[in-house]
């Protein structure tokens, strides 16, 4: 049943998606295509879509892939389930943080976690781009368009950094990728 499906799908990630949404997508990515509910493009364009939105990126994918696989009452379900984890999670820390934040172990597994969030985000952002521009890794085939589009971006962000001495803003970036995706795509 795909309202089954959809919640213990979605909670699994809510369970396991540490260090936000960027740690979350290779997650969402396996669970999305063991159930086959999204193609690798399709999840690809809807990362996208949900990072230009309002609210939590794993919030967003787990509304429209269950709204595309089970109407209104999947879209529902999805969310719940992807939330539902870290409400529990947040309710419990609060109730036990003062104490618990003070426990030598637990900022161990905290500290033991960082490197591990870092690298998930690390592999996800170079999985993309390297899928995006050249394509699956079985028949390696470079996007122009897409090199091109990335290229803009990169440039962009060191020429901001050098002059303003600080990071773009990411509405700013949203903005030029945009922007550069109508041009070199040409709408």
């Amino acid at each position: 049943m795909i309202y089954l499906d959809l919640f213990f799908g979605f909670l699994k990630v809510g369970c396991f998606a540490f260090g936000g949404a960027y740690g979350a997508i290779p997650l969402i990515r396996d669970v999305v295509m063991s159930y086959g509910w999204l193609s690798e493009d399709m999840l690809t364009y809807m990362i996208a879509v949900s990072e230009s939105t309002p609210g939590p990126i794993m919030v967003n994918l787990a509304t429209y892939i269950g709204s595309s696989q089970g109407g209104f009452l999947g879209a529902v379900i999805a969310t719940l389930a992807v939330v539902l984890p870290s409400f529990l999670i947040i309710l419990l820390v609060t109730a036990l943080l003062k104490t618990a934040l003070k426990n030598k172990y637990v900022q161990a597994v905290l500290r033991g976690l960082k490197p591990c969030v870092i690298g998930i985000v690390l592999a996800t952002g170079i999985y993309m781009v390297l899928t995006n521009c050249l394509g699956a890794f079985s028949a390696i085939k470079v996007n122009v368009q897409s090199v091109i589009v990335t290229a803009i971006l990169a440039l962009a962000m060191l020429v901001y950094k050098h002059i303003a001495n600080k990071k773009l803003s990411p509405i700013l970036l949203i903005v030029i990728s945009a922007v550069a995706g109508a041009v070199v795509y040409g709408i």
